[in-house]
C-alpha cells in the first residue's frame, strides 16, 4: 500500500555491507527490502532486522535473472507503489581475489561472470526499477563501486592500490562508474541522483569484532549517499564524504 515512508531495496542484502546497509537505514525509518540470490537467504536476513525493530521485506532477487528483476518491481510496485531507493549492492569478486594480479590470463568465463554481475546485471536492474523510482519525490540510486576501478589511482606512481591487478574485477568497477557518471547526466533533470560508493577496505570474512566494525564503517557511504538532499553530490564517486577520483 502506498505510504509517505521511504522505502530501500538494497541488493545482496543477506550478509556483509549489503545486510549492514539494510541495517542502519532500516534505523532510521526507512522500509527496507532486503533482496538475496534466494528466497530463503532474503527471509532470514530480513527476519534479523524485524528483530530490531525494522520494517523489512524478504524478495528473492539473484540479479542476474531477468524473471527475478520483473517479480521483485512487480513486488514493490503492488506493495509500495514507488521506490525511494535503489542501491545496487550486489557483486562478485574475480578469481582469486583483489590480490591475484592477472590480465592477459584472464580468462573469457571470469570476464563474463564477473561484468555479468557486477555492470550487465546493475544496470538491468537499475533499468526496471526506473519508473518506480520516478515515482518518488526523491529517487536516489547508488551503485557499490571500488577504489580499484579508479584509472587515476592505478596509474598513478606511488598510489595504494598499485598492487591491485585484478583485471576483470577492476575493469568492471570502472565500467560501473562510467555507467554512474552517464545515468546521472541522463537524469539531471528529473528528480533522481545517482552516485558510486566506495566502501573502503572491508573484509568479507565475519565473525571477528574488528571485521564487523569494518562492514559497519563500510555500510555508512551507501547510506549517507542513499539520503542526501537537494542539493546532495550526483554523478560523483565518494567514500565518506569525500570525493575520490575516477
Amino acid at each position: 500500500m502506498p505510504s509517505d515512508k521511504k522505502v530501500a531495496l538494497v541488493t545482496g542484502a543477506t550478509r556483509g555491507i549489503g545486510l549492514e546497509t539494510a541495517r542502519q537505514l532500516g534505523h532510521k525509518g526507512i522500509a527496507v527490502i532486503v533482496g538475496g540470490r534466494t528466497a530463503q537467504a532474503a527471509q532470514e536476513a530480513a527476519d534479523k532486522l524485524v528483530a530490531e525493530n525494522i520494517e523489512a521485506y524478504p524478495v528473492g532477487l539473484d540479479i542476474t535473472k531477468d524473471a527475478d528483476r520483473k517479480a521483485a518491481a512487480s513486488f514493490v510496485a503492488e506493495k509500495f507503489g514507488k521506490l525511494d531507493i535503489l542501491v545496487n549492492n550486489a557483486g562478485v569478486g574475480g578469481e582469486g581475489g583483489l590480490l591475484n594480479a592477472h590480465t592477459i590470463e584472464t580468462t573469457e568465463e571470469e570476464l563474463q561472470s564477473v561484468f555479468n554481475a557486477n555492470l550487465f546485471s546493475v544496470v538491468a536492474i537499475t533499468r526496471e526499477f526506473l519508473p518506480l523510482l520516478k515515482k518518488s519525490p526523491a529517487g536516489r540510486i547508488v551503485n557499490l563501486g571500488s577504489i580499484v576501478g579508479s584509472l587515476t589511482l592505478q596509474s598513478m606512481p606511488g598510489s595504494p592500490i598499485l598492487p591491485f591487478k585484478a583485471f576483470a574485477y577492476n575493469a568492471s568497477k570502472t565500467a560501473l562508474n562510467q555507467f554512474t557518471v552517464h545515468l546521472a547526466a541522463e537524469l539531471q533533470s528529473t528528480n533522481i541522483k545517482v552516485n558510486s560508493a566506495h566502501p573502503g577496505w572491508v573484509k568479507t570474512e565475519l565473525g571477528t569484532q574488528h571485521a564487523q566494525m569494518e562492514i559497519v564503517d563500510g555500510a555508512k557511504t551507501s547510506v549517507e549517499l542513499a539520503l542526501i538532499g537537494e542539493d546532495g553530490p550526483n554523478g560523483k564517486f565518494i567514500h565518506l564524504g569525500k570525493e575520490l577520483p575516477w
